[in-house]
């Protein structure tokens, strides 16, 4: 008997903690289908499923779960409104929606933690795919610009940055906002994935001092020596036996006294060591991605690479992730 009071008592326990799954799994399907947008004045769930070409009993749910965790309510004549709640992601159609991590979350995040147990039984890891998720991560890597530009700016106007390269620029969230501040500072932003690249391209047309490339970090060359070398959200990408070599290489790139900005999550990291070894497990199910660095590597490719790390601080920390200057 007592047996069986421990197993009711364990159950009700993992029903609590999997509570905030709720929140995460309503707002990726209100920010995929946009649905917030659609509930944005008081309307029904017919009218809503008709001009949206959705099942009208899931959609039902839907909304039967949102006002249970008060991000819909109820109001009078069959009619229901979406909540006004700081939390919630914006429209799709908003290029800087949170929406974006949660799709990342729930479309590559957690299918791969969820399928661990047939991995570790399997000689093969599984194949990341960057021309299918290329542009959902070019998207999540953007919510770090608002967090890492500030420094990047002051450091731009104190060192009198003339010239810099992006290497895995993404849609080149970071050089447009820089070239809006900094017209006379010429930018390379270097892409690899061709579609990213090219999207990089038509959002960066209306600025002269950009230009982007489709190229491979590890073997282009720029035709001059450049001030900033920026690598963004890009080392899980790189196997542990390539990273010396990359960080020569962008080490070759600099002037004298040059300087090479890195945000990455990291290994055991003092601030958030939760997500930091998710992010861990998550990389370390496929073959080509690798996992992310420690302290301790960062400082040994820095001096191997003739680079004095500088600086050393959380940028946001929940998420373990780390902002780290060096110069040579």
């Amino acid at each position: 008997m007592i047996n069986e009071y421990l197993r009711v008592f364990k159950a009700r326990g993992w029903m609590k903690r999997n509570m905030p799954f709720l929140y995460s799994w309503h707002a990726y399907v209100g920010y995929e289908l946009d649905l917030y947008e659609s509930f944005k004045k008081p309307i029904t769930i017919e009218e809503v499923a008709y001009k949206k070409s959705l099942r009208e009993d899931l959609l039902q749910r839907w909304v039967e779960v949102g006002i249970s965790i008060k991000y819909m309510k109820a109001l009078s004549k069959g009619r229901f409104k979406t909540v006004r709640s700081f939390m919630l992601p914006s429209s799709k159609s908003n290029p800087r929606s949170t929406g974006v991590i949660l799709k990342e979350m729930m479309e590559l995040h957690i299918p791969t933690l969820l399928s661990y147990p047939d991995i570790m039984k399997k000689s093969q890891k599984q194949t990341f795919d960057h021309d299918e998720h290329g542009e959902t991560v070019a998207q999540t890597s953007s919510l770090l610009e608002q967090l890492a530009l500030p420094t990047l700016s002051r450091m731009i106007k104190k060192q009198n940055i003339q010239s810099l390269i992006d290497v895995g620029c993404g849609h080149g969230g970071y050089l447009q906002r820089l070239a809006g501040e900094f017209p006379d500072v010429q930018m390379i932003g270097i892409e690899l994935n061709d579609d990213v690249a090219k999207e990089a391209i038509n959002r960066c047309k209306d600025f002269n001092n950009i230009e982007i490339k489709c190229q491979d970090g590890n073997t282009w060359t720029p035709d001059e020596k450049v001030d900033l070398v920026l690598v963004n959200n890009l080392l899980h990408y790189i196997s542990l036996n390539d990273r010396q070599s990359l960080f020569h290489q962008l080490s070759s790139w600099l002037h004298d006294k040059g300087v090479i900005s890195v945000i990455t999550p990291i290994q055991n990291p003092k601030h958030g060591k939760q997500f930091s070894s998710v992010f861990n497990s998550f990389f370390t199910a496929f073959d080509n991605l690798y996992p992310v660095p420690t302290e301790k590597e960062i400082n040994q490719l820095a001096a191997r690479a003739g680079l004095t790390v500088k600086e050393f601080r959380p940028l946001v920390k929940e998420g373990g992730w780390y902002r780290i200057m060096m110069e040579r």
